[in-house]
């Protein structure tokens, strides 16, 4: 039997100004990897919020995410799933250095009374090997700005990760300007969702998409096609 992590019946979010997305239909499988494309103001972004039940849909949507139906079983959402990518929301700092910022998140897993201490050089690799698999992992001393901007996108999916979610969101792919950078994320978004962790990613176009070579081809949502982008 077919188990979904994503399943949304006529899901849409109207604001003062109009539609912000939708209304749509959609279904991810668990374990699956779902692109969201869409041109600028699709509202792709508020809607890897909504997936990950950090934004409330409106009426008269029916979502259900990990089991959960949204808004109502939000905060069980919230703790089993991680946003990344959404500008402000998980920003790095970039004067201080991979093994300071490891260092916080594992903190902020921690309990209260344990005291974490500087993480060395291969507990760092044991914590992103996840995201990076067999790409180059950043020593601890390196500096947040001087990574590529697919390892700084990478460290921040290793941090989600660290939390162990069940459903991933990463919005604007294409924010890595560089197009080899760029698939080398999709390819990376494309092991995590084989290792069974659900991964739903935004993009402004698909367009090179057919040229990687997916362990299971995504399933894909065009916000072009909705109703309220055929009428903006």
């Amino acid at each position: 039997m077919t188990e979904f992590a994503i399943e949304a019946q006529d899901l849409q979010l109207r604001s003062k100004r109009g539609m912000v997305y939708g209304p749509l239909d959609w279904a991810l499988e668990r374990g699956q990897l779902g692109v969201v494309s869409g041109p600028p103001d699709s509202g792709k972004s508020t809607l890897m919020l909504t997936f990950t039940g950090r934004m409330k849909p409106s009426e008269p949507s029916k979502l259900r995410v990990l089991g959960s139906w949204l808004p109502g079983d939000a905060r069980r959402v919230q703790q089993l799933s991680s946003v990344m990518g959404v500008g402000g929301l998980d920003d790095l700092d970039d004067v201080v250095t991979v093994r300071a910022t490891v260092r916080e998140r594992l903190a902020w897993l921690a309990p209260w009374y344990r005291v974490v201490r500087n993480p060395s050089d291969e507990q760092i690799t044991q914590l992103c090997a996840p995201a990076f698999g067999q790409l180059p992992i950043p020593s601890g001393s390196t500096r947040i700005y001087k990574l590529s901007e697919s390892s700084n996108l990478l460290l921040r999916i290793a941090l989600a990760l660290a939390s162990k979610p069940e459903l991933i969101a990463v919005d604007a792919v294409d924010q890595l300007h560089d197009v080899a950078e760029r698939a080398v994320l999709w390819r990376r978004l494309d092991a995590i969702a084989a290792s069974g962790i659900t991964v739903v990613a935004s993009t402004t176009g698909i367009e090179g998409l057919d040229t990687i070579d997916w362990t299971t081809p995504p399933t894909h949502l065009d916000l072009g096609l909705t109703d309220a982008a055929k009428e903006s």
